[in-house]
């Protein structure tokens, strides 16, 4: 069935990663659903492929693909697109035992295989694809530090003081090592409730990426999908935010817009370099300090998260479609690449900073152009 347009969140102002997206059709370099030419606009009937695809994983990235399956599906009426919010690592696992066209993951296939298993994500989506696995990003998800604290509309939190939170050494509001860093600020003698993704989530692992590279010394658990730190655990974006906002005292990491739909307080982050609070222009300088860490069209992003340079947010995520660079059935192959090009299209990247999202440099979107016309 076709998923229907959520409503939007306050618009983001101020975005610092503007720059121009290159545009084209269906047998473009480019990442944007056009029409033949540079002109930034989503297909017209003549580009639309037909029939239906499947994908599933990240619920960060929720918010934002909604929008794109409805546009997608306004433009092109015979096509159908689902995608199951299930998280990133039931995406990837989905992808691999082929029962989903792709996959949404915060975070890369990793190339490592986890504690206590031989196996490797990108090693077996290649071999469950017959041809290499790419990781495509698609947008930028900010990740709130996202707090419900009575009296406490403004918070700023360190590396150091946000690692002790969630590894449940700092317990109470009102430690002095939160009012140490909160001049004027007087957090109330109560507990500290964290609630934490239960499931294999992209945003845990950015999340605790982040811990890791910021605050070493406080968090010394390797980053991953699953939640090595305290608290109580609850499904997805949306099981976290809610939990938070029934509990006065919680506190959670939850991508943006699930923070901003749920009115819930955002702490602004100090890195070394002074407080930022969370704002598309603050993202856009993080995100711009990314590298590339695949090869080729599998286009894997290495963010520094210990960046301390003034003004930017340091705490996000990459949202990546993973899909198999040889379609098996090529009309499926067609309908996917047309619906990317329209998912990255200019129009839609615009719409996607308004519900709580950043969009890339334009200089990692026009890779991102490239490996969509390689597609076959």
């Amino acid at each position: 069935m076709k998923i229907q347009s959520r409503r939007r969140i306050a618009s983001i102002t101020g975005v610092a990663l503007a720059g121009t997206l290159a545009l084209a059709g269906c047998g473009s370099d480019n990442n944007t659903t056009a029409t033949s030419g540079a002109s930034g606009t989503a297909p017209n009937a003549a580009d639309c492929a037909t029939g239906t695809l499947n994908g599933e994983g990240s619920s960060a990235q929720k918010n934002a693909i909604e929008q794109a399956i409805t546009d997608f599906q306004k433009m092109c009426p015979d096509a159908t697109v689902n995608y199951n919010p299930t998280g990133s690592g039931a995406g990837v696992k989905q992808l691999i035992a082929g029962q989903v066209d792709f996959a949404g993951s915060d975070s890369a296939l990793s190339d490592k295989p986890k504690a206590g298993s031989a196996n490797i994500e990108q090693a077996d989506t290649d071999n469950a694809c017959g041809s290499p696995a790419w990781n495509l990003p698609m947008v930028t998800g900010p990740i709130a530090v996202a707090y419900n604290l009575k009296g406490v509309e403004k918070l700023i939190l360190t590396p150091a003081v946000t690692a002790k939170i969630f590894n449940g050494a700092i317990t109470k509001w009102n430690d002095p090592a939160i009012a140490a860093i909160n001049p004027g600020v007087t957090p109330p003698a109560q507990d500290i409730k964290v609630f934490f993704r239960s499931d294999e989530s992209g945003t845990t692992d950015n999340f605790t990426k982040y811990l890791k590279a910021a605050a070493p010394t406080d968090w010394t658990a390797e980053s991953g999908k699953r939640w090595t730190g305290k608290g109580e655990g609850k499904e997805k974006s949306a099981g976290v935010a809610n939990a938070v906002k029934a509990t006065d005292g919680g506190i959670t990491y939850a991508e943006w817009s699930y923070a901003k739909d749920n009115k819930l307080g955002i702490a602004q982050i100090d890195n070394g370099g002074g407080p930022v609070e969370l704002t598309g222009a603050a993202v856009g300088k993080a995100v711009n300090a990314a590298k590339q860490d695949g090869e080729g069209n599998n286009i894997k992003l290495k963010l520094d998260f210990a960046t301390k340079e003034a003004g930017a947010y340091p705490i996000l995520l990459v949202t990546y479609e993973i899909i198999c660079s040889k379609g098996k059935d090529p009309a499926k192959a067609k309908l996917l690449s047309t619906f990317l090009k329209s998912f990255a299209a200019a129009d839609m990247q615009t719409k996607l900073q308004d519900i709580g999202y950043a969009p890339l440099p334009a200089e990692v979107q026009a890779r991102v152009t490239t490996a969509i016309d390689a597609l076959s």
